[in-house]
Formats: C-alpha cells, structure tokens, sequence
C-alpha cells in the first residue's frame, strides 16, 4: 500500500490493565471506534502511545495486531524515536516485517545532534528501508528542528521522504513548504490547538491527539474543512478547544487517556513513571471533559459531504 498523506491519523493510545499488561481488546476497541470514523491511517509508538516504556516485543505485538485488525483498509505507521542509528534502522526493518506501511521518524533523541548529523540519520534509515517516511518536526518539545534547507537535502537523496508532521507551531511554515517544495512534501499537522488554521492554510492531514477520545468530531472537522464548509468546521473547533488544549500539556497521555473513559474507548492506566491522575488535578480535567461532553454537538453527515455542500 502507497500512503496517501492526507485526512486524520490518530495518535494511537497504548491501553494497559490495571496490572501493567497490554490490553489488546481496549486496543482493538479504540482502533475500531476509529475506523468507524473514517480515520484515514494509524500511527503506533509516539509520545500517545508511550512508546519508551514499551519493550520491543510489545511494539511488535502492537504493530501485527493494528494490521490485522484494519485488514488494508487504512496504513498502520509505526513510529521511531531512537538513539543511535542502528537501533532505528533495525527498528525500521522490524516495522515492515510485521506490517507497518510507513515510518513516523523524529531525530535522534537524547543527543542534540547537529543538522549534519541530522541528515546523515535520516538518510541512513531511509536508505535501509522501502517504507515511505514522515519527519516529525518537534522542536518545542525535542529540541531539534529540521529546517527546509535540510528537507532539500533530504528529499533529493531518499524519495521515500515523503512527509513532515508539522509540530513547529509556526503556521506560517505552512506556507513556506508549500512554496518551497509544492507537492515533494505533504505537511501533517501535528498540533491540534493549530488544526484547524494549518488545515485551511494548506496542511494536507492532521495527525490528532484527542482523535483517540472523540474521533468523529476530529474527523468531521478535517472533512468539512477539505469541503469548504469552514464556518461548520469552526463551529465544532471553537466546542472542541478546551479538550484540544489537554493535547499540549506534559501529561497529555493521562488527560487524553482519561478522556477515552468518559467516551467509553479507551482506559486510564498508564505506565511508569506516569502516574494515573489524581486530587485537584483529576478534577480539574474531568471537568473540562464532563463540560464539553453535556455540549457535546450533533455532527452534520460528514461522510457524505458532497451531499451537503
């Protein structure tokens, strides 16, 4: 399968049980809730899915079981923080072994590597793999940015670098790829706060974080959005926007986790260090969880918007 870089990829949560195990019928749940939505592809093992407390035999069981349950229907993604650059080309071997159809990458981690050294990276996983990769552009939270003079460097030597997920939280870098590379790049918006705006200003898909709570209103804004329908897609924006918020906070794993509760799709158990919420805090976020769900708004048909518009 060839990804088509565009529509809304969930985050994926990782649900664990009570006794720290993987808790792969949650895991099914969610996914499927997500299906049902018409999400557009799955991205496994990032910061949502607590990809660093996993194991490797727990991606692996992960990643089979995603493919098997979406049956093609969407790409399964796998995500790949690494420290060195042989544990991240085996990592992207592994993926493809077990199914994935594409590679979420971030920079090396830990190391505050230099751009050379950047690139070098990335072109060394790229060139060890078929799969095609999106970048994931963080530096706010990792501290390293890939500039567009790397992306030139990086798209001319590996054309399985066909994606960036857009995390910079400068919209106006929208533009600035656009007008650079044109279509060589499609742009994932990485930051929900900035959906909508990153949507209408040219992103191509949306890799969501509160998706894994309320996949039809994230998946209706991204659809109304692509159809024209801005005024619908800001209506629900504008509801959505105290839960969006719960995605740029240090502890977006317990608050979008919690979310799923209330929405029936998902568990709180996270694994250590995280802490499951508690105190002033877990009543601080479940009121903006409870107050957005007794608003909750009646979606238009969005998955037949060419009746609609």
């Amino acid at each position: 399968m060839s990804i088509q870089w565009k529509g809304v990829m969930p985050a994926i949560t990782t649900q664990f049980t009570a006794s720290d195990q993987l808790d792969l019928e949650l895991f099914k749940i969610n996914i499927k809730a997500q299906l049902d939505a018409g999400v557009h592809g799955l991205v496994l093992g990032g910061t949502l899915g607590e990809a660093s407390t996993l194991t490797d035999e727990e991606r692996r069981i992960l990643t089979r079981e995603a493919v098997a349950l979406v049956e093609g229907k969407v790409p399964v993604l796998m995500n790949i923080a690494e420290q060195t650059t042989k544990a991240a080309i085996n990592l992207a071997k592994i993926a493809e072994e077990d199914g994935a159809k594409g590679l979420m990458m971030l920079p090396p981690m830990r190391y505050k590597a230099s751009d050379d050294e950047v690139v070098a990276y990335f072109k060394a996983v790229a060139n060890s793999t078929s799969l095609p990769i999106m970048i994931y552009n963080n530096p706010i939270d990792y501290k390293l940015e890939v500039t567009l003079d790397m992306f030139e460097e990086l798209l001319v030597a590996c054309p399985n670098i066909q994606a960036v997920k857009e995390s910079t939280r400068d919209t106006t870098n929208i533009t600035r790829i656009k007008n650079r590379f044109g279509d060589r790049l499609a742009i994932m918006t990485g930051v929900d706060t900035l959906a909508l705006e990153s949507l209408v200003l040219g992103a191509d898909g949306w890799v969501a974080g509160l998706v894994d709570a309320f996949p039809a209103e994230t998946v209706a804004i991204y659809e109304l959005i692509k159809a024209g329908n801005i005024k619908e897609a800001i209506k629900i924006y504008r509801w959505f926007m105290p839960l969006l918020e719960l995605d740029i906070h240090p502890k977006l794993v317990q608050y979008i986790k919690l979310a799923s509760v209330h929405t029936n799709i998902g568990a709180e158990y996270v694994r250590a260090p995280r802490l499951v919420l508690e105190g002033e805090e877990r009543k601080r976020i479940e009121k903006i969880i409870t107050d957005a769900l007794a608003l909750r708004p009646t979606l238009p048909d969005y998955k037949n918007l060419s009746i609609l518009v």
